[in-house]
């Protein structure tokens, strides 16, 4: 029986500045204890947890992973866009981009209030429904979150005792169609592209394992600046098998996409090691993100 090889690679996790249980220390601790090579942290809507790391001397790739500047932003259908389907929302990660870009913070500044506010009507909801958070919520938050998000929500209903686990919470309460679901506003498909580009960033599509089944969105995603497919995800080759992240290597070849990959870690469901368990992202694929980003050859 042949080992499976340790993967080496993540470039998509999120810490405590965003949705994730630990803080960036806490996760940068854990990607060097592993063995990863790069890495980055894309919290979302917030470069806090990068800007972190960078300030404590940490990321450089000499005494841990090399930690590339990284975003992810949940774009919901703007005037003019066709809908986005079931979940109503398409993810776009953000690599190499300018940490410090005034107009990239001036666009972060405003969806961040757009998620507290998002927040707070839900949590005005789960009120009436005679599930009151006023004290968890605070405790979930923590003092380094700059990007609230929903998982918080569902945290502190674990606390109260109202649902068993982060994934009941969501399932019966804050997903589309819940009683307690508020829809997302904030940046639309373009809006996000433009933001990731105009800081100097490639822009990728995460997680969507039809891609290659909606080659027309794809299509109009590339004209407004898509560069990347985010194809080795944390679980496909569990969930979908092989074949379809092969399809969709295939497919980002074939639109010159460039092909990225990452665990998708918060921290809820499994542990930092289970999550590198199941992923793996080869290491040509690592040096073709950096490549594009102009960090060819930064590996220690």
């Amino acid at each position: 029986m042949t080992t499976p090889a340790r993967n080496r690679f993540d470039f998509h996790c999120h810490s405590a500045a965003s949705d994730g249980r630990d803080p960036p220390e806490v996760l940068y601790a854990e990607m060097r204890r592993w063995g990863l090579r790069a890495a980055s942290i894309t919290d979302h809507d917030t470069l806090e947890g990068y800007r972190t790391l960078r300030a404590a001397g940490l990321g450089g790739g000499n005494d841990g992973p090399l930690l590339i500047p990284g975003i992810e932003i949940n774009a919901v259908a703007a005037a003019g866009e066709p809908f986005l389907g079931a979940l109503g929302e398409r993810h776009f990660l953000g690599y190499g981009l300018a940490a410090d870009d005034p107009g990239l913070a001036a666009t972060l500044a405003r969806q961040q209030a757009l998620r507290r506010a998002r927040i707070e009507e839900t949590v005005a909801r789960l009120r009436e429904l005679g599930m009151p958070l006023d004290e968890q919520l605070g405790a979930a938050l923590g003092p380094q979150v700059s990007a609230a998000g929903r998982p918080h929500v569902a945290r502190a209903m674990v606390a109260a005792g109202y649902t068993e686990s982060v994934e009941t919470a969501f399932r019966d309460w804050l997903s589309r169609g819940c009683p307690a679901y508020v829809p997302r506003r904030g940046l639309g498909e373009r809006e996000a592209i433009e933001a990731i580009r105009t800081a100097g960033g490639l822009a990728v599509l995460a997680h969507t394992v039809d891609a290659p089944d909606i080659p027309d969105t794809i299509s109009r995603l590339q004209d407004w600046g898509l560069g990347g497919l985010e194809v080795y995800y944390g679980g496909y080759a569990r969930t979908f098998g092989q074949a379809a992240i092969e399809r969709l290597a295939a497919f980002a070849a074939e639109r010159g996409l460039v092909a990225t990959g990452g665990s998708d870690y918060h921290g809820d469901t499994m542990s930092h090691e289970a999550a590198q368990g199941s992923l793996w992202v080869p290491a040509a694929a690592a040096a073709a993100l950096l490549k594009a980003i102009g960090l060819a050859g930064a590996l220690p």
